[in-house]
């Protein structure tokens, strides 16, 4: 029998179905991998009790022929969505002993369908990170290795034990929330395919929030198809969050293998920067030549105000997280630290409990947000934030189906060779992606090609706003022509 913790989630759904496995036997192979690679560090958490409890009662449903989309499917949970009764820490010190009472949308929606929790997976404190080294519960090392080499590599983040997990077979699917690139960056990084929706294709509602305007959950899968199947169960209007999309969730799955034959391609040329690796320029090649051998049309197009969106990024969300992150401060839950009077407390509280880069991002974000500086900066960002999505709004208009670019300008790196002395390094590395979530539109990054020293590089589709049928068949045409990739063990 094939190892089950390769199968894709439409192979495991098809044994369930056919009862060749069963759920049981499919969550404790899974356990007993994450008990084995304990030293990647992607779970902050481990489920085991719930995943079997929640397993024997696919196998009841499944015998009694009431299975759900998702039945017997077990999945990682990003440490950021809360969980009803299981820690929820945003790996930060903050909230170290947070046990929600509620559970989030998404969560929600996917134990419906009959998914199995395995565990939390690791995360950059608050979502705050690019390499998944701010977590409070130390950094994910990336299943992936140089070829003749040890050096520990970063998986990416904010959602890389999400994404190191899926690439380890850790899991058959897991959760992210990308606010500036943080499911489609790892997904590059580790070789898988990752999905941002559209904004408000999924609720936010339980989410830990970073950047209410820019968070969107997605998820992390083997394939294309994967990605299909699961975010169909993740999507759909929620009327507790009121920036939640009420509209119909379409069948994605359906859009698989779909012609691709007419459809316009833009390439922008704003995306060819100053400095980007040869082997990221010949994967980009690549990726035109297989859509263009597709039957679709390559047409080069401009996004003008592209190089003005990695410093409103970096304007817009630390304001939002400053505000967002005042409600930790030691009165209602998480971390408390004493002192002489109440604001002591609160500054001890919030010293000892936040790491650095979120104490670096929440000052970025308050002096952007205090009198005499909202209208230099912040007001300033948003302006251009909708120039970003006025150009677009304009290509599409043009009759762009899709846009293709890489998905990060290099390969990964190594654990602590980024933004120690320069955190701008470090946020370089969302160059390619901070632009459509200032957009609000959906982004599909997949595995496209190897590195010369064999780590797994990226390509991005970016789609038309709820158009992310389009990108599963574009996708799906790049991953056949590219095959799959997948790392030795070395764990």
């Amino acid at each position: 029998m094939t190892d089950l913790t390769s199968l894709t989630i439409a192979e495991a759904r098809d044994a369930l179905k056919r009862k060749t496995v069963s759920a049981s036997e499919l969550a404790d192979a899974h356990l007993r991998a994450i008990a084995r690679a304990r030293a990647l560090n992607a779970y902050v958490l481990e489920t085991p009790d719930a995943a079997r409890a929640m397993a024997e009662q696919s196998d009841r449903r499944i015998a009694s022929g009431e299975a759900g989309p998702l039945e017997g499917i077990p999945i990682g949970v990003k440490d950021l969505f809360c969980t009803k009764d299981v820690r929820t820490t945003a790996c930060s010190h903050v909230l170290y002993n947070f046990v929600p009472a509620y559970e989030s949308t998404v969560t929600a929606r996917l134990w419906r369908d009959g998914a199995v929790m395995l565990g939390k997976t690791n995360n950059d404190e608050f979502a705050m990170g690019s390499s998944n080294e701010t977590s409070f519960f130390g950094p994910v090392i990336s299943p992936w290795r140089r070829k003749g080499a040890n050096t520990p590599l970063v998986p990416g983040g904010s959602s890389g034990g999400s994404a190191a997990a899926v690439a380890a077979n850790l899991c058959l699917a897991a959760t992210g929330t990308d606010t500036g690139g943080s499911i489609r960056q790892p997904a590059a990084f580790t070789g898988i395919v990752g999905i941002k929706p559209t904004y408000g294709r999924c609720s936010r509602w339980g989410i830990v929030a970073f950047a209410s305007s820019l968070d969107q959950a997605g998820p992390f899968t083997r394939t294309v198809r994967d990605g299909a199947i699961i975010l169909r169960s993740m999507a759909g209007h929620d009327p507790r969050d009121t920036t939640s999309a009420d509209r119909p969730v379409p069948d994605y799955e359906a859009a698989i293998g779909r012609p691709v034959k007419g459809m316009r391609i833009g390439i922008p040329k704003e995306y060819r920067v100053e400095g980007m690796a040869a082997e990221i320029e010949e994967l980009w090649e690549h990726g035109i030549a297989w859509l263009k051998g597709a039957g679709a049309e390559i047409v080069e197009i401009s996004l003008p105000h592209t190089k003005y969106a990695l410093p409103a990024y970096y304007i817009v969300a630390p304001a939002e997280a400053s505000s967002n992150l005042a409600r930790y401060d030691g009165v209602r839950y998480g971390l408390r630290e004493p002192g002489r009077d109440i604001v002591a407390m609160y500054e001890n509280t919030r010293a000892k409990g936040f790491g650095k880069e979120v104490r670096r991002r929440v000052m970025i974000g308050t002096y952007v947000l205090s009198a005499g500086y909202y209208d230099a900066y912040y007001l300033r960002a948003q302006k251009v934030r909708t120039l970003i999505k006025r150009d677009f709004e304009e290509v599409f208009a043009r009759g762009v189906s899709a846009i293709l670019t890489p998905a990060t300008p290099t390969a990964a790196f190594g654990i602590g060779e980024k933004g120690g002395a320069d955190p701008i390094e470090m946020y370089l590395n969302d160059v390619f992606t901070v632009t459509v979530n200032m957009a609000g539109l959906p982004g599909l990054a997949l595995p496209a090609g190897l590195s010369p020293e064999g780590l797994p590089l990226g390509l991005q589709l970016i789609g038309r706003p709820f158009d992310e049928e389009t990108l599963f068949a574009l996708g799906e045409v790049i991953e056949q022509a590219a095959g799959r990739f997948a790392p030795q063990p070395w764990w």
